[in-house]
C-alpha cells in the first residue's frame, strides 16, 4: 500500500518541517485505524502502556508522498495555514472502505481489526 497526501497549505514556510507533520499524521491516522484502543475500568486505563497499546513503527508503515499544495492564504501567517490535518482524518475512511471493497462489510467504528472483519462477516452470513 502507498499513500499519497495533497495538503493545501497555504505558503509552505519550512517545506521538510511541513512533510514531517503529515508523514507523522499519516502513520498516527494508520494507527488510530488499525491498532489503537483505549480500554478503560473505571476511568483507569487497562492497556496503558505501549506493551499492551498497540501504535505504528516504522518498519510496518507504507510509502508515502506529500504533494504541497501552495496557495498564500492571506488571512495566516506569511500566507501560511493549517497543514496535515487532512492526512490524520482520512486513514479510518480509506481503511474502512478498502475492507468493503474486499469483502463487501462496511464498518463504521476504528480501530478495524480481523477479529471486527470476521465478526461482521459471519453476522453478514447469519446462521449457518
Amino acid at each position: 500500500m502507498d499513500i499519497v497526501v495533497a495538503d493545501d497549505l497555504g505558503r509552505a514556510i519550512n517545506p521538510l518541517t511541513v512533510e514531517g507533520q503529515i508523514h507523522g499524521e499519516i502513520a498516527q491516522g494508520l494507527g488510530l485505524a488499525l491498532f489503537e484502543h483505549p480500554v478503560l475500568d473505571g476511568g483507569q486505563f487497562v492497556n496503558g502502556n505501549l506493551a499492551d497499546y498497540t501504535v505504528p513503527k516504522a518498519e510496518g508503515l507504507p510509502n508515502f508522498a506529500s504533494i504541497l499544495v501552495e496557495s498564500n492564504d492571506p488571512n495566516g501567517p506569511f500566507g501560511a495555514k493549517g497543514c496535515s490535518e487532512c492526512a490524520l482524518n482520512a486513514c479510518g475512511a480509506v481503511i474502512a472502505n478498502a475492507v468493503y471493497d474486499a469483502v463487501g462489510l462496511r464498518l463504521k467504528d476504528l480501530p478495524v481489526t480481523p477479529q471486527k472483519i470476521l465478526k461482521g462477516l459471519r453476522e453478514k452470513e447469519g446462521p449457518a
